[in-house]
């Protein structure tokens, strides 16, 4: 947990509970929930701090993937606290809450604004609360989504991707440019989610732990669901695993993704040994 996280009081842990209760019941859509900047501060040392992990998954599956951002302005759209604008690197921040703005530029050193031509559009956990980066992002090259792993939060991102792919690249989390597979019937009840790990001294922080009860989160589990689209050329190619495999005694049900579809793939202990011990290994 962050420094400031330190000193916190009562009326902290109040405050955040306050936080929580917005996102969980769907009004923080509805109003501004930032109240004074001390609010973006105890956000951004607990909340922020979890989206973090999330942004420096994703940033590392694109490194890892050779995708480099184009040239030109970033754009942390929703900025909230500035936690993908810092993780990314941001010239520019926007939010409907002025305190927002003010709180990530200052952070950040940023300016306040959506710029005339955008390099790469960031966004963040909005989808819940608004749709309005979508207009946004056509004036983009390049666009880096991130979201909760829920299933509905996934499958928003996924009717975005139908909306967007004639005019972008999909460069991730997809290796084709063709129709979602989750979209078919026999999927329905599957999602495109993908878990980010959390920093091991997490679990040795008595703060973290009080945080994870007052939130009701496992600190194990960090769901993620991500959209990468670029205006540039992107060679795709090869098989993208979703979610955890389900491991059992002597095999494992992994669900995968290519350009024929989504499908769960059988891997044995016996004729996989190396495969089964990694879906083992990840799952733990």
């Amino acid at each position: 947990m962050s420094s400031s996280s330190k000193s916190f009081a009562a009326e902290d842990w109040e405050a955040l509970r306050r936080l929580r209760a917005a996102f969980l019941d769907g009004t923080a859509g509805d109003h501004d929930y930032w109240r004074t900047e001390r609010d973006l501060e105890r956000y951004d040392a607990t909340f922020g701090q979890r989206i973090r992990w999330k942004w420096d998954y994703v940033l590392r599956e694109l490194k890892q993937r050779g995708w480099s951002p184009p040239a030109g302005n970033v754009l942390d759209w929703g900025c909230g606290s500035g936690v993908a604008g810092e993780a990314f690197g941001a010239t520019h921040v926007w939010d409907r809450s002025r305190l927002a703005m003010d709180f990530a530029s200052r952070k950040l050193g940023a300016k306040i604004g959506i710029p005339d031509e955008i390099g790469t559009l960031l966004v963040s956990h909005v989808l819940t609360e608004s749709s309005e980066a979508l207009a946004v992002a056509g004036r983009a090259t390049a666009v880096i989504w991130v979201e909760p792993g829920t299933y509905n939060a996934s499958r928003k991102l996924i009717a975005l991707r139908e909306r967007l792919r004639e005019q972008f690249h999909v460069v991730a989390p997809c290796t084709h440019q063709a129709a979602c597979g989750m979209l078919t019937a026999e999927n329905d009840r599957h999602w495109c989610h993908h878990f980010a790990p959390s920093p091991p001294e997490v679990f040795r922080d008595g703060d973290w732990a009080r945080f994870a009860k007052l939130a009701g989160i496992d600190l194990r589990s960090l769901p993620v669901s991500y959209l990468v689209l670029d205006k540039r050329p992107v060679a795709l190619s090869g098989v993208q695993e979703i979610g955890r495999a389900r491991v059992y005694k002597a095999h494992a049900l992994v669900l995968s993704c290519d350009a024929s579809g989504v499908r769960e793939r059988r891997v044995t202990k016996r004729d996989e040994p190396e495969e089964f011990r990694r879906l083992k290994k990840a799952g733990k």
